[in-house]
This record gives structure tokens, sequence and C-alpha cells, in this order.
């Protein structure tokens, strides 16, 4: 019955999403050339891609360039806060509060923000198409190992707690977004967020 009920809310998020427009462009990053597209939601303005801009404290899943060009480049924290291109910033999690919220919560946002490509057990029926377009770039680990491509994406928020950073996370299984807070250096990915 708990998933029925689930299966209705996500249904009526359906309906109401359908009828919002959401603004789509490109941004073309100065530094390197790289184009990103971009997709407006809400108030807030987003890169509809994981950031690919080369730092030190930066890498590709399995030291792969293909992998950087489909997923973006894993940062560590202190990385990932000045990646960002000029006019753009790493969000913080009041401002991932603000698309979660906007997109039916925790509990259902998940399925809003994936792409219907390149997970493991992807949810094309329930994937709404929104543009923000989260892809599984899985995580560089502190023993510099790569782990959980295909099955989760994980993103900085530029917000900290104790000694560690917050993060969210997306899990192929699940329509949830998770939060964590995680040591600052292991490597996650990011997405931009227009000033």
């Amino acid at each position: 019955m708990k998933n029925k009920s689930l299966l209705m809310t996500v249904a009526i998020l359906i309906i109401a999403m359908s009828s919002v427009a959401q603004k789509t462009g490109t941004f073309t990053d100065p530094r390197d050339g790289k184009t990103y597209k971009t997709v407006k939601i809400g108030t807030q303005t987003w890169m509809a891609e994981n950031l690919n801009f080369k730092t030190s404290d930066s890498w590709c899943y399995d030291d792969s360039i293909s992998n950087c060009i489909t997923y973006g480049r894993l940062y560590r924290w202190e990385a990932a806060k000045t990646s960002c291109p000029s006019g753009w910033h790493l969000p913080n999690d009041a401002e991932w509060t603000i698309l979660i919220d906007y997109l039916g919560g925790k509990d259902a946002a998940g399925d809003m923000l994936k792409s219907n490509r390149n997970w493991n057990t992807p949810k094309a029926d329930i994937t709404k198409g929104i543009g923000f377009e989260a892809l599984p770039g899985g995580n560089y680990r502190l023993n510099a190992t790569f782990a959980n491509m295909g099955a989760s994406g994980y993103w900085w928020t530029s917000s900290e707690v104790d000694n560690n950073a917050k993060m969210i996370g997306l899990e192929h299984s699940s329509s949830a977004v998770d939060r964590y807070n995680f040591n600052k250096k292991n490597g996650y990915s990011v997405r931009c967020i227009k000033n």
C-alpha cells in the first residue's frame, strides 16, 4: 500500500511538473572553452552537466578521459569550492534544499534529478526529463581507489559540518535524495549554480 501511495504521489508530480516549462541553454567556460548545458528550475539556474574543469586534486574516474567527458571530474572539497567559473559557484546545502523541495521533497526528487541513462537500474518510467540530468559518476576514495560508477552519484555542497563537508547523494535503486557528511579529501562531482 505504501508503494502504491508513493507511485500516486509521483504521478501527481509528473502532471504538475509537465506544466512547468524549464528554460534550457548553454554556457561556455572561458577558462578551457568547454560548453555546458544549463537549466532553470524554479528560480535557480544550474549547470545540467557535472563540471569537467581540470584542477589539482581532481580526477577522471579510473583515470579515463572518456569518463570525464561523460561524468565530469571528481574533486576534493577544497578544489570543488573554487572550481566553478566566474558567475557560478558551488551550491551550499540550502540551495540544494530549494531545488529538492521544488521537485517534491527528498523522498521523490531523486528520480526528478536523474538522467535516464548510465544508471545500473534506470527508472525511465518515472524520470521526468526536467533537464538536470544527474549521472552516477561514482567517487574517489581516500585510499586512492574509485567506486560506485553506475550505482551512485555524489555532489559536494559548500557547507561544512565539524571537520567534514555536506554532500548530496543519489542511488540507482532509490527515488530519494540523501545527504551525507564526508571527509573533505574524498572526491565527488560538482554541479555549479549561477550567482
